[in-house]
This record gives structure tokens, C-alpha cells and sequence, in this order.
């Protein structure tokens, strides 16, 4: 029996009341922008600066939400870049890349990847 069952079967009960959390978008794929190849589905890493990875998540507060944008080495899985803010928009992403490009400035030929939002 896993844990959503036993929540579940307790709540039946009235032994466990769990209140659901508000979810907050933190993508959009539905835009008409350029999607591109997957290159990093392609490379074989030999070593760090080569291909980075990037991501948007949220972090929750007690009165509001904070975007963390991350850009990671995918080599060595360290954190390069990164950015917090209170708005989900296209300088919070570039803030964490030209943070990671400042801090390891890597030579040409790194990947950069990330999802597909508009960011």
C-alpha cells in the first residue's frame, strides 16, 4: 500500500485532512518561437563545461512564490548559474546564464540546454 492510498483511506475516515496547494505554472510550451534540435541527446561527456543544463522551478513562501532559475554543468552536476526573483519572465533565466558564463566562462562549443518555455 503506498502513502496517496493510506491518505486517501484515512480521509475517508475523517483521520487526515489535507489541503490542496495552488500550483504555479512555471513553463509555457505553447508558443510559436523556434524549437530546437536536442543536441544534448547526442553527447558522449567527457569532462565539465560542455554541455549545461538549465531549469525553472518555483519555491514557495507563506505569502507569495519566487522563481529559482538554475543552470547546471551536466558533467559534474554543479550548479553554474543561478537567479531568484519574483517574476517568471526572460531576464530571470538570462540572469543565471550570463551568471554561469561570468563565473566558468567556457570555451566554444558548451550546449546549452533547457525546456521548451518561452524564457
Amino acid at each position: 500500500m503506498n502513502r496517496k492510498r493510506v491518505a486517501r483511506l484515512m480521509g475517508e475516515d475523517n483521520l487526515l485532512c489535507l489541503r490542496r496547494r495552488r500550483f504555479a505554472v512555471t513553463t509555457d510550451s505553447g508558443h510559436d518561437l523556434a524549437v530546437w534540435l536536442n543536441l544534448a541527446a547526442r553527447l558522449q561527456l567527457t569532462g565539465i563545461d560542455q554541455l549545461w543544463v538549465a531549469d525553472i522551478t518555483y519555491v514557495r513562501l507563506a505569502e507569495q512564490f519566487l522563481y529559482l532559475a538554475v543552470v547546471l554543468d551536466a558533467y559534474s552536476r554543479k550548479v553554474v548559474g543561478w537567479a531568484l526573483d519574483e517574476r517568471l519572465d526572460t531576464g530571470l533565466a538570462i540572469a543565471a546564464l550570463r551568471q554561469a558564463i561570468d563565473t566558468r566562462q567556457p570555451a566554444p562549443g558548451l550546449v546549452h540546454h533547457s525546456d521548451r518555455g518561452v524564457q
